[in-house]
């Protein structure tokens, strides 16, 4: 009876070896990499699946089928010989049409793909200067997608998209970039301020002429409106009877008592007046003299 247990219990024991051994699960987005005596048996996918026992068929590998990233650091020069760092991204994943070749053909895959971007970089960052380097970062990135791409694809790997996270030059050249750029915009600033001062200047000059032209104007309309006014009250006492002498006697007596009060009125407080008691008769004699001899 003892023997029979004892049996029952083998039985069971090496059922449960047998399936342990004999089932395997696979993860979603992974392929598992089987192989038979030493040598590739088959690739299965997801799921729970079986194998021959007792190290038959032995499950080398499990490949995974989602998108990687692989980040590279690499130290090159541009086209004006400047020393920069540039940081890389580069996704990738393993082609699911070709995982034996991902498996059996590159034992590193990481350290091949970045021998290809550093040997891509180096080929397409001398074309270009540093400032051209920042401008015209898409177009390195996909010359080193192609690069990249297209060799790698023979190992059975899919590079998704290379992108170029930055570009570092040493701290002097920083500084010196950062020295010129402060330079050209205080060089602006000054231009500016240039200009607004020339713009204050004619602005201030244009104002000057005008209120220039503007004082020409009313002084030549305040003529005319003298020289109005004389001709009508010339005429007026012309017509009263009186001769063109007298009329000029007493314009030109009635012009000369209005400048002195101007005169006084514009704080010059002492006016030197003939003190005879003929003064008056003598300013009006000495006006119509001087009126005769510019006449004459």
């Amino acid at each position: 009876m003892g023997g029979l247990w004892l049996f029952i219990v083998c039985v069971i024991l090496g059922g449960l070896i047998i399936f342990f051994t004999t089932l395997y699960i696979v993860q979603q987005q992974t392929v598992a990499v089987v192989e038979r005596f030493g040598k590739f048996h088959r690739a299965t996918v997801a799921g729970l699946r079986a194998r021959a026992p007792f190290g038959i068929d032995r499950i080398v590998s499990r490949v995974p089928l989602r998108i990687q990233q692989n980040n590279i650091a690499i130290e090159t020069k541009t086209k004006d010989n400047v020393f920069v760092h540039l940081s890389l991204a580069v996704q990738f994943q393993v082609d699911p049409q070709k995982v034996i070749d991902a498996y059996y053909r590159l034992a590193a895959p990481i350290a091949q793909i970045r021998s290809y971007v550093e040997d891509a970089i180096r080929s397409s960052l001398p074309k270009y200067t540093l400032d051209e380097s920042y401008e015209k970062k898409d177009d390195i990135a996909q010359d080193v997608f192609n690069t990249v791409s297209s060799e790698m694809s023979y190992y059975g790997y899919i590079i998704i998209k290379t992108l170029i996270t930055s570009i570092e030059p040493a701290q002097e050249v920083k500084n010196s970039m950062n020295a010129i750029n402060a330079a050209q915009r205080q060089r602006h600033a000054a231009q500016e301020l240039a200009n607004a001062d020339k713009i204050k200047v004619v602005t201030a000059a244009e104002a000057e002429a005008e209120k220039d032209r503007l004082h020409g104007v009313g002084i030549a309309n305040q003529r005319k409106a003298i020289v109005d006014g004389l001709s009508a009250s010339f005429s007026e006492l012309k017509n009263n009877g009186l001769s063109e002498k007298d009329i000029m006697s007493i314009l030109l007596t009635e012009q000369y008592l209005d400048a002195m009060n101007t005169f006084a009125k514009n704080g010059n407080h002492a006016i030197f007046l003939p003190n005879s008691p003929n003064g008056a008769e003598d300013i009006r004699t000495q006006i119509l003299s001087a009126f005769a001899a510019k006449q004459s």
